[in-house]
């Protein structure tokens, strides 16, 4: 059973370390026993203005703002983590200290750094996400007659073997429809 000072004494070694703290895998459920019992005993008290129940009360508040601090501490660890991991590769640093859903966390801020790192680079190199795919080049299998494409505009007709630059997405079905096929440049 979690006690007042086992958090406490949690949260001043998270504090002065560097490092993320291990705790238990049952960490968080046991915290949130441990709140639902304090506050069951202050409620079932008859007298709610006894020194007492002043005291638990005041124990009460005082452990939730620990554990806030703790999480919050552990979660800037964790975004220090994700940066070096984005920036060196190194992963595993620290990994097993974490709880399962610390982990989770991790790994979706590492992917989302490296995501932005990816588009800052496109942009940098003159990439954007819509100069990649508006325009493929396909040779058609048949004659296609005249078709509109995605901005309302009329394209073709086009003769057998005709080599043609369209929207992505018209040469997808024309292609999807045997009509055409991509040339890969």
């Amino acid at each position: 059973m979690l006690s007042y000072n086992d958090l406490y004494e949690t949260l001043r070694k998270e504090k002065y370390s560097d490092q993320l703290q291990q705790l238990t895998k049952s960490f968080i459920l046991d915290v949130g026993e441990y709140f639902r019992e304090k506050k069951e005993g202050f409620e079932m008290t008859g007298d709610m203005f006894s020194d007492s129940v002043l005291r638990a009360k005041k124990q009460f508040e005082n452990s939730k703002a620990i554990f806030r601090e703790l999480m919050l501490r552990r979660k800037k660890k964790i975004l220090n983590l994700v940066f070096v991991a984005a920036e060196t590769g190194i992963m595993k640093r620290d990994f097993s200290n974490m709880l399962d859903f610390e982990k989770e966390l991790f790994e979706e801020l590492v992917k989302a750094v490296e995501e932005g790192d990816g588009k800052m680079r496109d942009m940098m190199e003159g990439v954007s996400e819509k100069d990649e795919d508006i325009n493929r080049m396909i040779v058609t299998n048949e004659e296609v007659e005249e078709i509109v494409d995605m901005n309302g505009n009329s394209v073709g007709p086009f003769k057998k073997g005709e080599l043609v630059n369209l929207d992505s997405k018209v040469a997808e079905i024309l292609v999807s429809s045997g009509k055409a096929k991509f040339i890969d440049v």
